[in-house]
C-alpha cells in the first residue's frame, strides 16, 4: 500500500511517496489459517482438564481493532486493491485514539507422569505480538496523505507500534489433588529474541502543511528500538529472556449449581534482554521541508528524491545508538469462574481477561456450555479487548485417548466486515497418554 505527502512551489508539485509494508506476522498466519492448527487465551494449562496427560499441538490466532473494519484489515493480510469506499467504512469508526492488536501462538508440548498428585510439562512455542495505538490524523495521513491538512497541523502524538517475536522453551509442574486447592501449576521458560520493532511518539508530535502546499514541518517527539535487522530469521538470536507461567484453581461452595469452579492463570511473566548489535533511536526536533521546482522528470528522480530517502531523514531527525536493553512481554491474566449444573451436563462460565504491557482493554466475557455424550458445544460472549463487542462459538471432542477443540471468540468481523475488525481462529489436539 502507498500513501503520499505533497510539496508544491510555483505550480510544480512534488509527490513523496512512502510504501507501507505488512508485518511478517501476517505472512505466518497466511501459511497456517488453513492448516490443521495454543487455546484461545495462550496458556497450555487451561485444557489439562480434558486431556490429562498428553502429547499437545495447538494454535490460536486474534486480531481485533476499534478503529478498522474486516474489509481494510483483509486487504492487509491477503493483498488487494484497497478502494475509496473500504477507507470510508474504517474512517466512520475513528475515534481521537484507536487500538488494535494481533497475536499469534504455537506450540507443540506434552504433560507426562510425575506421582499420583503431580505430573511435569515441557514444551517448546512461538509466539509474535503486534500492539499499536494510533490516532485519527495519523489513520488519514497514511490513506489520504496530507491536502485535506492544510493550514492545520495533523496530530500524531500518542501513538505506538510494539511488534515482537521470540520462541521459548518451557519446563513446568501442575500440582494436583493438593488438599482442598484443585489444582496449582508453574511453568520457567527460557527465551531466544527474534525480532523487535517499537515506536512511541509523544504529544508533540505532529505533521504542519502549509495552504499553498509549498512547506510541511515534521515536529518529531518519538523513541524508537529495533533489533538486529542484519540478522532476521527463525535462526536468529537476538536477544535472551526468560518467563513464567502460574495457575490457580480451586473449587469452593455456592448457592448456585452443582459445583463451583475458581480459574486464576498468568502467563508470559517476564521479559527479554536484546543485544548490543539492537538500534537505538530518539528524537525531539523539527524537520522542515519546502518545495522544488522541478524542471523536468529527470531532474524530479535523480536528484529531488535522493535528498530525500528515508535514511537521510532519519539521520537528521534522530539521536542514533547500538546498545543493549531490556523489554517486557504482554502480560496475560485470565480469572474464569465455572459453574455447574443438575448433572454437570450444563455449565456457566463468567470471565475477566487483561494484557498489561500493550493497548488492550479489560475484557469481560461469558460462556454458557453444553455436554452431549463425547461433544461439548460453546457460545462466547464478550466485551472490551481490542475491539468493543465479540461473539464466537467452539466445539470440543473428548474421548478416552483423543482431545480435539476448535473455535473462535471472534466471529462478528466475518459477519458484519463493513463495520468491524475482529478475527480469531483457535484449535487444540492432544492425544491422551497413561
Amino acid at each position: 500500500m502507498k500513501t503520499q505527502l505533497f510539496l508544491s512551489k510555483k505550480n510544480k508539485t512534488v509527490i513523496i511517496k512512502f510504501s507501507i509494508k505488512i508485518s511478517n506476522i501476517v505472512l505466518i498466519f497466511n501459511c497456517f489459517y488453513t492448516n490443521t492448527i495454543v487455546a484461545q487465551y495462550n496458556t497450555e494449562f487451561l485444557n489439562y482438564s480434558n486431556t490429562g496427560r498428553s502429547i499437545c499441538s495447538n494454535i490460536s490466532f486474534d486480531a481485533g481493532s476499534n478503529g478498522m473494519s474486516n474489509s481494510l484489515a483483509n486487504k492487509f493480510i491477503w493483498g488487494g486493491y484497497i478502494s475509496p469506499t473500504i477507507k470510508k467504512q474504517s474512517s466512520q469508526h475513528l475515534n481521537k485514539q484507536n487500538n488494535l492488536g494481533i497475536n499469534l501462538n504455537y506450540n507443540l508440548c506434552t504433560f507426562y507422569k510425575g506421582n499420583e498428585k503431580f505430573d511435569y510439562l515441557i514444551g517448546i512455542k512461538n509466539q509474535e505480538i503486534i500492539n499499536s495505538s494510533y490516532s485519527q490524523d495519523l489513520f488519514n495521513l497514511i490513506f489520504y496523505g496530507n491536502q485535506s491538512y492544510k493550514n492545520k497541523f495533523a496530530d500524531l502524538g500518542n501513538c505506538n507500534l510494539n511488534y515482537i517475536k521470540f520462541q521459548e522453551i518451557k519446563f513446568g509442574v501442575l500440582m494436583h489433588k493438593i488438599d482442598s486447592i484443585r489444582k496449582i501449576g508453574v511453568t520457567v521458560s527460557f527465551i531466544k529474541g527474534e525480532q523487535l520493532f517499537y515506536i512511541n511518539t509523544n504529544k508533540l508530535s505532529n505533521l504542519y502543511t502549509s495552504g499553498d502546499g509549498s512547506e510541511i514541518i515534521f515536529n518529531s517527539n518519538f523513541n524508537m528500538a529495533v533489533s538486529d535487522a542484519t540478522n532476521n530469521n527463525l535462526i536468529s538470536f537476538n536477544g535472551i529472556g526468560a518467563s513464567a507461567d502460574v495457575l490457580f484453581e480451586t473449587p469452593y461452595k455456592s448457592k448456585l449449581g452443582k459445583k463451583s469452579i475458581l480459574t486464576i492463570n498468568a502467563n508470559n511473566i517476564g521479559f527479554i534482554h536484546w543485544n548490543n548489535k539492537s538500534i537505538q533511536y530518539s528524537s525531539d526536533s523539527s524537520l522542515n521541508l519546502k518545495g522544488y521546482k522541478v524542471n523536468n522528470i529527470n531532474d524530479l528522480k535523480d536528484s529531488t528524491l535522493n535528498r530525500l530517502n528515508k535514511d537521510s531523514l532519519l539521520r537528521n531527525l534522530s539521536n542514533k545508538r547500538y546498545e543493549g536493553f531490556n523489554t517486557n512481554i504482554p502480560v496475560n491474566l485470565i480469572l474464569i469462574n465455572k459453574i455447574y449444573f443438575g448433572q454437570e451436563l450444563f455449565a456457566l462460565s463468567s470471565g475477566f481477561r487483561y494484557i498489561f504491557n500493550a493497548n488492550y482493554k479489560p475484557y469481560l466475557f461469558i460462556e454458557p456450555e453444553y455436554k452431549l455424550k463425547n461433544i461439548i458445544f460453546s457460545i462466547h460472549t464478550g466485551y472490551g479487548g481490542y475491539n468493543r463487542f465479540n461473539i464466537g462459538a467452539s466445539i470440543i471432542w473428548n474421548t478416552e485417548n483423543w482431545f480435539l477443540k476448535v473455535g473462535s471468540n471472534s466471529l462478528q468481523g466475518f459477519i458484519l466486515p463493513k463495520s468491524v475488525f475482529a478475527q480469531a481462529l483457535y484449535l487444540s489436539f492432544a492425544k491422551k497418554i497413561k
